[in-house]
């Protein structure tokens, strides 16, 4: 059984470790915001690359089973070998930056967001330790079960001073990290989500994936999160999606 649990864990892990989530200590403070103009300009060589290639994409060729939001990562390669690009922005990693350059729904109207990697930086720290407190014990340190198949993580047990977090790109509020019945770490975005349906219009019904209404409405996709729906007016965890 504890076998099994590292053969899960390790390719998370060298998810974590390979997906860009080590930006360079050194970023200058001009890196560190998005910049709206710099967002444009990448919209407007993805619409010319679309546009040049009869439909194509610049995109990262990644796994199936990547999670939507992270699956579609922007190849700016691509977009300098057809001279559409001559820089890669300031914000981008690939020169530096924090956020990486993702398209969302890319087969009806492909839209250029960003994914915060401060993020994934919070959750890598977090693997790590977990890393180690499941190769000496059968299960992972399950904390309170907030939602069905969704738990705290027990931060004692993962020598934590209290419950990890992330910061949240659209509140800065502080996320908690959660953990499905596997072990796997994911930010729980309830809080954004439940100001998202109150600020923003919308005509979301019970089954419908909320996370949309964070994407749509802002620079941001919400990364490595589990997908939620509307019930009674709230944000909830739907597991059964996918």
């Amino acid at each position: 059984m504890n076998n099994t649990y590292i053969r899960l864990f390790s390719p998370i892990l060298i998810i974590f470790l390979l997906t860009g989530c080590l930006y360079p200590e050194s970023e200058l403070s001009k890196n560190k915001e998005p910049n709206n103009s710099q967002l444009e300009k990448v919209q407007s060589a993805v619409d010319q690359y679309h546009e040049q290639t009869d439909g194509l994409l610049p995109i990262k060729t990644k796994d199936s089973d990547t999670p939507i939001f992270q699956k579609y990562l922007i190849d700016f390669q691509a977009l300098k070998e057809q001279n559409i690009m001559t820089e890669i922005p300031g914000t981008a990693y690939e020169n530096g930056g924090i956020y990486q350059y993702t398209i969302m729904t890319p087969e009806d109207d492909p839209r250029v967001k960003l994914i915060d990697l401060r993020i994934s930086d919070a959750i890598r720290e977090v693997a790590v330790k977990l890393n180690v407190y499941r190769n000496e014990h059968i299960y992972p340190p399950f904390g309170k079960e907030i939602a069905e198949g969704i738990f705290q993580i027990d931060h004692e047990k993962l020598g934590l001073d209290s419950q990890p977090y992330v910061v949240s790109p659209y509140s800065q509020e502080n996320l908690p990290i959660v953990m499905d019945t596997e072990g796997n770490l994911y930010v729980d975005y309830r809080i954004d989500l439940n100001r998202a349906l109150d600020e923003y219009e919308h005509d979301f019904a019970e089954g419908d994936d909320i996370r949309y209404l964070l994407a749509e409405n802002t620079p941001f996709v919400p990364a490595y999160s589990l997908p939620y729906t509307i019930r009674d007016g709230e944000p909830v965890f739907q597991l059964s999606s996918s």
